[in-house]
């Protein structure tokens, strides 16, 4: 459902809809330098370059290029050294979200946080076993 919302790279006011989330506009100079990029790197020459040298050879900025990579429009099969950053350490990656060794991680980090939980519940299981008063010891003293 379409919604009146402000374009994230000029503020104008517009309506959002599930296809596009800028004005006209940007949308227009988006596509303008998705086409000057993809130009680029589908000449033979090119294909093996690396992302700051279309940058340089297009002046489109990195984050546009990395959200065309991110979002499907510029397929990283085709262009084997086009890629973007793990989102924790920055080392480029061409699937996911995370690099190999970041994945590695906090999966260890998911292990240990599964462990400790386990453990814990463990022994508040222990900790609510049941107590008798020893009914003998109250009847001596009295």
């Amino acid at each position: 459902m379409a919604e009146l919302t402000n374009c994230p790279s000029c503020d104008e006011l517009f309506v959002k809809s599930q296809f596009r989330d800028l004005c006209q506009k940007c949308w227009k100079e988006e596509e303008q330098a998705f086409e000057a990029v993809y130009q680029f790197v589908r000449k033979r020459e090119n294909r093996a370059a690396t992302i700051y040298q279309v940058v340089e050879n297009t002046g489109v900025e990195e984050e546009l290029i990395l959200k065309f990579i991110k979002s499907g429009r510029l397929k990283v099969t085709q262009f084997p050294n086009l890629g973007y950053p793990c989102d924790k350490c920055g080392t480029i990656i061409r699937q996911g979200k995370l690099c190999g060794h970041c994945a590695e991680q906090l999966k260890k980090q998911l292990d240990i946080h599964e462990y400790e939980e386990e453990r814990r519940l463990e022994i508040e299981k222990r900790g609510k076993g049941t107590y008798f008063a020893a009914e003998d010891n109250l009847r001596r003293r009295n």
